[in-house]
């Protein structure tokens, strides 16, 4: 439990952020409205840290940061958990709306939750044991994946009336943790350069 608390904190959130929409919110439509605004935005700070987590690490070496890593896993579940909830306010709203979405939406989304789902059920030892080098491949495509709905998600609030800041404040955000990634990986292969030559 000391080390799997952020999964259980991600349902918690995300419970939260479904009684936030329907506690402030007058009518159904705008209650799940709502909800699914909100735990999309609780879940976001869950996906940037786990996105984050090892190049951090790898770039200074502190001790905040080896705690994030020591429960990145965790963390990415507690998403896991958070994301599930922000799907079933979806198809709440879908099914009050009486729509259905379209179908980029279906594809697009439906293959994050794939991803999510895929990673969730292989975060542990014995999976990674049997996928071998198909586990970290499985793991970076879903995560880079899972980042880029989000990023394209905020660009396209900067251009939608009323949205415009959350949009820049999210992609800015979003951006900052690939270029920490990138920061890493150049870092990592300076390292391997100079470690080759001597």
């Amino acid at each position: 439990m000391e080390k799997s608390w952020p999964m259980w904190l991600g349902l918690v959130l995300g419970l939260g952020a479904i009684g936030a929409g329907l506690a402030f919110w007058p009518t159904p439509e705008l209650q799940w409205s709502a909800a699914t605004r909100y735990s999309a935005r609780i879940g976001f700070p869950l996906l940037i840290l786990t996105y984050s987590a090892r190049p951090l690490f790898d770039l200074t070496h502190s001790d905040w940061a080896r705690s994030i890593l020591a429960r990145r896993k965790w963390i990415g579940l507690g998403f896991a958990m958070s994301h599930s909830v922000h799907l079933v306010a979806i198809v709440t709203l879908f099914r009050l709306r009486g729509e259905v979405p379209e179908t980029v939406t279906i594809i697009g989304g439906g293959f994050a939750y794939v991803l999510l789902y895929a990673m969730a059920l292989t975060s542990n030892r014995r999976a990674m044991q049997a996928l071998g080098r198909w586990w970290k491949r499985l793991h970076l495509l879903g995560i880079h994946y899972l980042w880029f709905i989000f990023a394209q998600s905020y660009l396209g609030r900067i251009f939608r009336e009323g949205t415009e800041f959350e949009g820049a404040m999210g992609l800015t955000i979003a951006l900052a943790a690939a270029g920490l990634r990138a920061a890493a990986w150049v870092r990592k292969r300076n390292l391997r350069k100079v470690a080759v030559a001597s």
